[in-house]
């Protein structure tokens, strides 16, 4: 029987569980992979403490931080179900089930689709939706990015040390990330801005050879070998079925991170705090793990 399950190691789960081992909890971390949407991020310069790091470097380091204290990690696991059941709450994965007295659900969030045909056929075959992750298998070649905000001005900044042109593919009349990096993109001569454009559809053969896109009542072919999507994001959220959550499927919490549940904590950018940055998923981590030993200390379970 644990004390404290965390789902999710992006983060907020990270920091969760740093806390959670220097309290000497009895705890498990549940997660497909470590850094969650940080990892996917190329330059980070906002995070306290470095100037400068990438996202998979800022991987690292989590993984290095909870590997000092020797954190139990069960990692390529995905959490299918949530259910409380008197004191005790069982989570169950594809693999095994596990019994927790708290849990912090930490699980993030997952690119959004585009839904227009061709996606799902060329997905992995000239189309990603990760441009740390796929990025340097477009060496010289022309790309799209389809989105507005600063999840794809952070790619378009990434693809343009990679590819030979940058399409950056808006569907809305401006871009809407933050302004420096707004600055940095529209400054660059390899980035081409289409805004007030929609995809209509993905084309190729056996691999991407363009998009359909539609702008001023027309439709017309755009030539890229590489898309890459950035249209939002959706909570992984959908495993807690009994947990209250908003319109947009994020869970609903309090300032200490309590869900309706009691025992059932989350943080981080699958909840429904407003802005969805590294180092607030970062504080909330800390302090859904504080709200957990809080929780212990005053339920003899």
């Amino acid at each position: 029987m644990l004390e404290l399950i965390i789902i999710g190691a992006g983060p907020a789960g990270i920091t969760a569980a740093v806390y959670a081992a220097r309290k000497r909890m009895s705890l498990l971390v549940i997660s497909k992979d470590i850094g969650g949407q940080a990892a996917w991020s190329g330059d980070i310069e906002n995070y306290t403490g470095y100037q400068f790091i990438s996202g998979p470097e800022l991987a690292d380091k989590f993984a290095e931080h909870i590997g000092k204290y020797g954190v139990n990690l069960k990692e390529q696991e995905a959490v299918v179900g949530l259910k409380k059941s008197g004191d005790i709450i069982l989570v169950k994965t594809g693999k095994s089930n596990y019994e927790t007295k708290t849990v912090i659900i930490a699980s993030g969030k997952r690119s959004r689709e585009l839904g227009v045909p061709g996606e799902k056929e060329f997905k992995n075959k000239g189309l990603t939706y990760c441009a740390t992750c796929d990025g340097p298998l477009f060496s010289g070649k022309p790309v799209a990015v389809i989105g507005g905000g600063n999840s794809a001005l952070d790619a378009a900044l990434q693809l343009v040390n990679i590819a030979s042109k940058v399409y950056l593919v808006n569907i809305t009349s401006a871009l809407s990330g933050d302004e420096i990096m707004r600055q940095k993109v529209e400054s660059d001569q390899k980035v081409e801005l289409l805004n007030d454009t929609q995809v209509t559809a993905i084309t190729g053969d056996r691999f991407v050879k363009g998009i359909k896109i539609k702008r001023a009542g027309r439709e017309e072919p755009l030539a890229v070998e590489g898309i890459f999507v950035e249209v939002g994001l959706l909570p992984n959220s959908e495993f807690a079925t009994d947990v209250e959550k908003n319109k947009l499927l994020e869970i609903q919490v309090n300032s200490r991170n309590e869900t309706n549940i009691p025992g059932v904590f989350a943080a981080g950018d699958v909840t429904d705090v407003p802005e969805k940055q590294i180092i607030i998923a970062a504080g909330e981590g800390s302090k859904a793990a504080l709200s957990a030993f809080r929780y212990l200390a005053q339920h003899k379970i």
